[in-house]
């Protein structure tokens, strides 16, 4: 299991930067940026920030989606990063959450997310491709530049159906399930049946988004997860229920959280108990995430990359120094003889 780094493209381009160096040089492997309409920069000119000052990382969109960018142009968009990073680039891609309403759209259904890697996989091979996919058509597209076959395609998924479809054709999953074990299981699951549908052997690289903060002033890290632990009962409620919430506490965080970004949630967040937040959010000193990396390696999981929430620049910065910390003793725990 290795580390990696969830960002949103909300920092001035000079601080993103310097955020990226100093990933790089800590250890972590993967960077992933979110796509998300109004609500950050623009993910691809931060990908190009981050290709051109980094020499290893792996360089992702967490997630781009089928709704807002045709997938032929998503196509472009990753095989261009890929081009400059020198084959580093990852297609993360969704179904898109809440703030797609303020364009007045919603999430993809199944089909197109399932058609739209489609025609990128077959865009990249150099292929003519004419199809009538679910939302979009394409006819007689193809690249007019060289692109990188086997771009590996993560898609995010946190419900059964969208995890079985991972399981089924994606190279990878990031995994949006909070770090409680069995929601986790849960997941992995329902990853594992796609796989056995598709006749795989085994199932796709899964990587868990662990969101929130990490500090030794535990009150505050608290306080700093508690925003996305209130995105499950709006996106994902059967986290929920898997940790243990009530359902008319569920209900609640629904009726007052309706909006866009999980910022959005404060409101909401303070209604939910401290062992919620706890389970599904990092919320507390290293240790405690040091206890969520044991558990999740001991799950199966591959990586999992910290999205710094909460606070300042400053906070945020601490905490991926903290993450990288914390995988330090995972890994030399990891190499001492049982």
């Amino acid at each position: 299991m290795y580390p990696a780094l969830a960002l949103q493209p909300a920092y001035p381009p000079a601080q993103f930067t310097e955020m990226v160096v100093r990933a790089e040089e800590l250890g972590i492997q993967d960077l992933w940026l979110t796509d998300s309409s109004l609500h950050s920069r623009y993910c691809y000119s931060y990908l190009t920030l981050a290709a051109t000052n980094t020499s290893t990382m792996r360089l992702g969109t967490a997630v781009t989606n089928p709704v807002t960018r045709h997938p032929a142009l998503g196509a472009v968009g990753i095989s261009t990063i890929d081009e400059i990073s020198g084959g580093r680039a990852v297609h993360g891609i969704g179904a898109g959450d809440r703030p797609l309403e303020a364009l007045g759209l919603k999430p993809a259904r199944l089909a197109l997310l399932e058609d739209s890697i489609s025609a990128a996989r077959h865009l990249w091979t150099g292929e003519s491709v004419t199809m009538q996919g679910h939302g979009f058509t394409l006819d007689d597209a193809h690249l007019r530049y060289t692109s990188r076959p086997d771009i590996p395609v993560y898609i995010s998924a946190s419900g059964p159906k969208t995890l079985e479809l991972s399981g089924r054709i994606a190279d990878g999953v990031i995994l949006l399930a909070g770090l409680h074990p069995d929601g986790i299981e849960y997941a992995l699951e329902h990853i594992d049946r796609g796989a056995e549908m598709a006749g795989r052997d085994r199932r796709p690289h899964v990587t868990v988004f662990a969101y929130g903060a990490i500090s030794e002033d535990e009150d505050a890290a608290l306080a700093q997860g508690r925003s996305i632990a209130a995105w499950f009962p709006q996106t994902a409620p059967v986290y929920c229920k898997i940790a243990g919430l009530p359902d008319e506490l569920v209900q609640q965080v629904r009726d007052i959280y309706s909006g866009g970004e999980f910022q959005e949630a404060a409101q909401a967040a303070d209604l939910l108990p401290d062992d919620f937040v706890r389970r599904m959010a990092l919320s507390g000193n290293r240790a405690a995430a040091l206890e969520h990396l044991h558990t999740l390696d001991s799950l199966g999981v591959d990586s999992v990359a910290v999205f710094p929430i909460g606070g300042t620049q400053e906070t945020k910065a601490s905490t991926i120094e903290e993450f990288a910390l914390a995988f330090e003793e995972f890994t030399a725990s990891k190499e001492v003889p049982a």
